[in-house]
C-alpha cells in the first residue's frame, strides 16, 4: 500500500501528472493567442494553412506598348496652313522692272550746254560759249546685259540717244556693254573673251528712276557716254577752224538719270559733265512708249 504525505492529499505521482497537464495548456495558449510582448498577434489569421503553403503564381502581363508618332491620331484643321517665303523687296522690285524689258520710248530731248576752255591770259578754266537746243531722241530697255560669267547688277539694260552719234550736239547713255579680248590672260591661261563693263548704277520702284554714272571706262579705252561737241582744231584759236562732226567728250562720273519711267511714258532729266571739264549739261527727255 503506498505511503500518503499528509491527511486527505493527492497522492505524488498524481500531483505531478496534473501540473504537467496544466503546463502544457498554459504553454499551447501562449503561443497561439500571444506576440512576443504578450498582447494578441497581430495580423493573425484565422484561413487553412493551406493558403499560405501553396499560393498561387502571378504571372506579370507585358506592358501596352507605347504609341508612335504615327499611332496618334492627329488632327488637321479645315483650311491647312502653307509656309509662304518672306518678302524679298529686291526680287518684288525686279519682277517689277522686268514688264520693262523691251520698251521703246521717243520723244524730244531739250538740252542746254555750257562749253569751258582754259585760254584766259593767266590760263584758269572760263565759260567759252552757252547753247541750247532740242534733239529727237530714243530710250530703249531690255534684259540686263552678260558677258562673261557676270551679268549687269540693274533692274534693266538702258540705251539713251538724242540725235545722230556722228552730229554735234548728240548725247548718248548706255547701261552696260559687253567687250571682246583677248582668249588669254598675260600667263596664257585661257579666258572668256567677253566681258562685262558697267557704267551707270540703276534703282527703279513704282515708276520712278534714280541712276548714276559710276565708271565711264575711260581707262579700258570704251567710254560710250558720251556728249559730242564741236572743238576748234587749234585750242584757244577758233579762228582756225572747227574738226568736223564734232569731239566726242566722255562723261564723268557722277551724272545722273531721274525721273517718272513706267510702261507708257518716260518724264527724265539728266545732267553732269565731261572728264575733261569742257562741257556740263543739263538735259530733259520727254518721251512715249511705241
Amino acid at each position: 500500500m503506498p505511503v500518503m504525505t499528509g491527511g486527505g492529499g493527492v497522492p505524488g505521482f498524481t500531483r505531478a501528472r496534473l501540473i504537467a497537464a496544466v503546463c502544457l495548456g498554459l504553454i499551447s495558449a501562449t503561443l497561439t493567442s500571444c506576440g512576443d510582448d504578450g498582447s494578441p498577434a497581430a495580423g493573425a489569421s484565422t484561413a487553412p494553412a493551406s493558403t499560405f503553403v501553396s499560393s498561387p503564381s502571378v504571372s506579370a502581363s507585358p506592358p501596352e506598348p507605347t504609341p508612335s508618332v504615327t499611332d496618334v491620331p492627329t488632327t488637321e484643321s479645315d483650311d491647312p496652313v502653307t509656309s509662304s517665303p518672306p518678302d524679298d523687296p529686291a526680287s518684288d522690285g525686279a519682277s517689277d522692272a522686268s514688264a520693262l524689258w523691251g520698251k521703246a520710248y521717243s520723244g524730244t530731248a531739250d538740252i542746254s550746254v555750257d562749253v569751258y576752255d582754259y585760254c584766259d591770259a593767266d590760263g584758269s578754266r572760263r565759260l567759252a560759249d552757252s547753247q541750247s537746243y532740242s534733239l529727237d531722241s530714243t530710250l530703249n530697255l531690255s534684259r540686263p546685259r552678260t558677258g562673261g560669267d557676270e551679268t549687269e547688277n540693274n533692274p534693266f539694260s538702258l540705251l539713251f540717244a538724242a540725235g545722230d552719234p556722228s552730229r554735234a550736239g548728240a548725247v548718248s547713255f548706255w547701261s552696260s556693254a559687253v567687250s571682246t579680248t583677248s582668249g588669254q590672260d598675260l600667263a596664257g591661261n585661257p579666258r572668256d573673251p567677253q566681258v562685262l563693263l558697267t557704267y551707270w548704277d540703276m534703282g527703279w520702284s513704282d515708276g520712278e528712276l534714280d541712276a548714276r554714272l559710276t565708271d565711264p571706262h575711260t581707262q579700258e579705252a570704251v567710254a560710250l557716254n558720251l556728249l559730242n561737241w564741236s572743238s576748234p582744231v587749234v585750242a584757244c584759236r577758233s579762228d582756225l577752224g572747227q574738226l568736223p562732226g564734232g569731239y566726242p567728250h566722255a562723261l564723268a562720273s557722277g551724272t545722273t538719270f531721274n525721273g517718272q519711267l513706267d510702261d507708257s511714258t518716260a518724264s527724265l532729266t539728266a545732267e553732269g559733265s565731261s572728264t575733261d571739264s569742257l562741257i556740263e549739261f543739263h538735259l530733259t527727255f520727254e518721251g512715249t512708249a511705241s
